[in-house]
């Protein structure tokens, strides 16, 4: 769960994934859980908040393509998954209704279940957001409606109670069990959305660019504000138009606080640190918030902006029935405030890399004679987020051939601090796998020498080397000479690859020992 497994998606989608490969379950998904999520956000807003169809297709549009589902949505499948949101919120909301606890509590349990095997970060900010919205209108209407509070509460202790009966075992694995960690690294939970991006354009909506856009970001998949000045002035003009609803104004209040808390532990502007604390300073350290991306607290901000845009278009729709003279002032007054809103932010399509195909090497089967449960592959450079390419190979085989290193969320192995339990997104730092990244990205070769060469041996030892693969790259001689002279031989050209055979090697410790 805390590396991204989805569950509930990639365990219905094995049989696609064992007969097509895992490139076109990744694509089904993503492709999927976009569109289902929008499906879902029209369905619960056209039975639950609206009545005008149009008005529900613009919330869930927006909901489905705000520029923070396209960023997450080039490689973050887990978080545009997010069809049951709608349904998590139409559920909680279902709770007051009397006589039906046991009900509603059992079916918003089942969502709570699901989801949690989706995306956890996800079901965390729904449930602060649904936690904030619930308590302000439970107090506003508890002289009006006072049974719905009794209501409420009864289906809510049916849901937490069932929900915590099914995730407490999974959830200590994955808090406590083997290979957990107990926060992100330091630099991750300093990942703040910069104040100046709230009113910018992404860089794969129509009025962005990759310029400005890269100012304001960490990178391209944590685009999570980005709402455009339009937007920003016809939310705060729809909220003031129907500033007597309390419901809007409360909507409005979780937006602002999800936005503060985005802003993460010190707030930047303009790609510039200001040097202020944010409120996220007060929380960052505590345990389990230590394990959340602060700049995605704005993903939550979304959703509610699409309801209040839902909610907009049907008091506009409400008012032209009411008021026939002012139809045509109304219509082309909201039709054009929507447009000039929500237009600049319209996603162009993502980009793609056609991908270097496997080497035959890999597709041959001639990995068989140097991997085997006793030995592993390692790639040059050992894979991780910027050369995930081995996991691809692997992948190929139905994750038979055995490799060194990945790229997922691990603890930290630091020796000279045991007690840090903090996440890495790789495997522990080899000289090795240092050397080999440094080079790859365009250092100087160090002078080889003895010591050198007994570490890279340890470090072929410690990931039980059966055989070293290089593949045609950027910087691929450079690496080439540098393991040769590390190796003491040259290697082989077999299948598209250089492979150095180290078995030996490796082997030669045992038979000593």
């Amino acid at each position: 769960m805390a590396n991204t497994s989805v569950l509930a998606v990639s365990l219905p989608m094995t049989p696609i994934t064992a007969m097509f490969g895992p490139h076109v379950a990744f694509n089904a998904f993503l492709t999927l859980a976009l569109a289902v999520t929008g499906v879902s956000w029209y369905f619960v807003l056209s039975r639950q908040f609206v009545a005008s169809r149009l008005a529900a297709w613009v919330g869930a549009l927006f909901a489905t393509f705000a520029p923070s589902m396209i960023s997450h949505a080039g490689g973050h499948p887990n978080i545009v998954s997010q069809f049951l949101v709608p349904l998590i919120i139409w559920r909680t909301l279902a709770l007051r209704a009397p006589g039906r606890a046991a009900r509603n509590g059992l079916l918003l349990a089942g969502l709570l279940v699901w989801q949690a095997f989706i995306n956890l970060e996800i079901l965390f900010m729904t449930a602060v957001g649904l936690g904030i919205f619930c308590t302000v209108m439970a107090i506003s209407r508890r002289r009006r409606r006072p049974g719905e509070i009794t209501s409420f509460l009864r289906g809510l202790g049916v849901a937490a109670a069932v929900t915590l009966a099914v995730l407490a075992y999974p959830l200590c694995v994955q808090f406590f069990g083997p290979q957990s960690y107990h926060g992100l690294p330091e630099f991750v939970r300093y990942f703040g959305a910069d104040l100046g991006s709230f009113t910018a354009y992404a860089q794969r909506s129509v009025a962005g660019n990759s310029v400005t856009a890269g100012r304001l970001a960490q990178n391209a998949a944590e685009e999570n504000a980005f709402f455009g000045w339009g937007l920003v002035i016809l939310f705060f003009g729809l909220v003031t138009w129907m500033r007597r609803n309390v419901a809007i104004v409360t909507l409005a209040g979780v937006a602002l606080f999800f936005g503060a808390m985005s802003l993460g532990p010190r707030i930047r502007l303009n790609g510039v640190d200001t040097g202020v604390p944010g409120l996220w300073s007060l929380l960052h350290s505590v345990p389990v918030l230590n394990s959340a991306v602060p700049t995605r607290w704005a993903l939550a901000i979304a959703p509610i902006v699409a309801i209040i845009l839902a909610l907009g278009c049907q008091r506009a729709s409400d008012l032209m029935r009411s008021q026939p003279a002012a139809r045509g002032p109304v219509r082309v007054a909201m039709i054009t405030a929507v447009a000039m809103a929500l237009v600049p932010l319209a996603p162009t399509p993502l980009r793609t890399t056609p991908m270097d195909p496997v080497p035959a090497f890999v597709t041959s089967g001639a990995w068989k004679q140097y991997v085997d449960d006793q030995h592993t592959l390692v790639a040059l450079p050992l894979p991780d987020s910027s050369y995930p390419d081995p996991l691809r190979w692997s992948a190929y085989t139905g994750q038979q051939m055995r490799i060194a290193s990945a790229y997922a969320l691990l603890p930290n192995q630091n020796p000279l601090d045991p007690t840090d339990r903090s996440a890495l997104f790789a495997p522990p730092w080899r000289p090795t796998s240092g050397l080999m990244a440094s080079i790859k990205q365009g250092n100087p070769i160090p002078e080889i020498t003895e010591t050198r060469r007994e570490m890279t041996l340890a470090d072929l030892r410690y990931w039980k080397a059966g055989v070293v693969v290089l593949t045609p790259q950027v910087r691929d001689i450079e690496m080439l000479r540098t393991m040769t002279e590390l190796l003491g031989f040259r290697p082989t050209w077999t299948g598209g690859a250089w492979i150095w055979n180290v078995r030996n090697l490796v082997d030669a410790e045992k038979v000593e020992q």
